[in-house]
């Protein structure tokens, strides 16, 4: 049974008979076609009893004509999509179609409004859901994925010098990775030093290196379609004690959330292993986000690893672990591996070692 075989199939057993799936990441995940619409429209319709069929820019159409074993229809920028996508489609009177809430914008929402009758319920729940657990194949590409996150940070921890700036670090890290291959990081590379680290979601700029502090690499490769997320945090030069015993007890924290997953605890549990060990030693204001997110073919997904959520763990779920410390004008540290959940524990896609490195600038 195909991924679009089994959603149609779950979806038939709620009374639902239509689908239109918008998110081209769900459109690559359902068929193995990858393609970045920008602001043109793609969507793929899926009718029971009725072949796929995909609709998206005439300047892509020959690509996945050639890429999918189902009909695809293009469209000219200067044709009206949502006339054309009425006189293609077979039937477009359903009692309930199939949307997924959390991708349309308002435009595509009122542009489908005019092309079907029927109620739209939330298909999002179900992606989600399909895509939690990973097969044994998307776990080899995330892997592979993990590996190229491990060099690009070497690249860093190899440019540091107090003569560079943060933005500087980057660029010679996403050069380095081009010549090798890699066109796409998972999302805006972060390098932050001192101060600035302690902004959980800093920008990166024209900050030098500095000395004696603390220095936070964030990063992701996307490859075989496919992410990766880690963070590390190393020193330059020779940080304070309160800065060292800040790192550790950050580790600490993340040791303890990684040796306690297993199929059958809770993502809230997880999510209290770290928290707690901070929380104990006086700094648990300071840990100010979610212990993790899933990841897979984006970098960050369903589920949330944090209070509140009970979801059971289970074997082949994919997801970050990464406490952070964040005082403001003081230091800020975040450790980070994605892994994936086997019978009896985690295992993580990055392998960079965790003890605090030391670099001279």
């Amino acid at each position: 049974m195909t991924k679009i075989d089994l959603l149609l199939e779950n979806l038939l057993k709620q009374d639902v008979a239509a689908a239109v799936i918008s998110d081209p990441v769900t459109i690559n995940y359902l068929t193995g076609f990858a393609s970045d619409p920008h602001e043109r429209y793609m969507f793929l319709f899926l009718l029971a009893d009725k072949q796929p069929l995909l609709f998206l820019p005439e300047l892509d159409a020959a690509r996945a004509e050639n890429t999918l074993d189902f009909p695809v229809i293009g469209y000219q920028d200067s044709e009206n999509p949502w006339e054309k996508i009425r006189a293609t489609l077979p039937q477009t009177d359903f009692a309930k179609v199939a949307v997924e809430f959390d991708n349309l914008n308002v435009t595509k929402f009122k542009g489908l409004e005019t092309v079907f009758t029927g109620a739209f319920v939330n298909l999002t729940p179900l992606v989600q859901n399909m895509r939690l657990i990973k097969s044994q194949d998307e776990i080899n590409k995330m892997l592979v994925a993990g590996e190229w996150a491990d060099k690009a940070v070497q690249i860093g921890f190899d440019n540091i010098s107090l003569n560079k700036t943060e933005t500087d670090i980057i660029a010679q890290i996403e050069f380095e990775l081009k010549k090798q291959g890699i066109s796409k990081m998972s999302f805006d590379t972060m390098v932050l030093t001192g101060n600035n680290a302690a902004n959980p979601h800093g920008i990166p700029g024209t900050n030098r290196i500095e000395n004696d502090a603390l220095l936070l690499f964030d990063l992701g490769v996307e490859t075989g379609g496919y992410t990766s997320d880690m963070t590390r945090t190393v020193a330059v030069g020779q940080p304070d004690q309160f800065k060292k015993d800040i790192y550790e007890l950050c580790l600490e924290a993340q040791l303890a959330a990684q040796d306690f997953i297993k199929p059958g605890v809770t993502a809230a549990e997880v999510d209290a292993a770290a928290r707690k060990v901070i929380e104990k030693a006086g700094y648990g204001d300071y840990f100010n986000h979610r212990l993790g997110h899933g990841i897979g073919m984006d970098v960050h997904e369903f589920p949330s690893i944090m209070a509140g959520n009970d979801m059971e763990i289970q074997e082949g779920m994919c997801f970050s672990v990464e406490p952070g410390i964040y005082i403001p004008g003081k230091v800020g540290v975040r450790i980070e591996d994605c892994g994936y959940v086997t019978k009896n524990g985690f295992e993580t896609f990055t392998k960079t070692p965790k003890e605090l490195l030391y670099y001279e600038g």
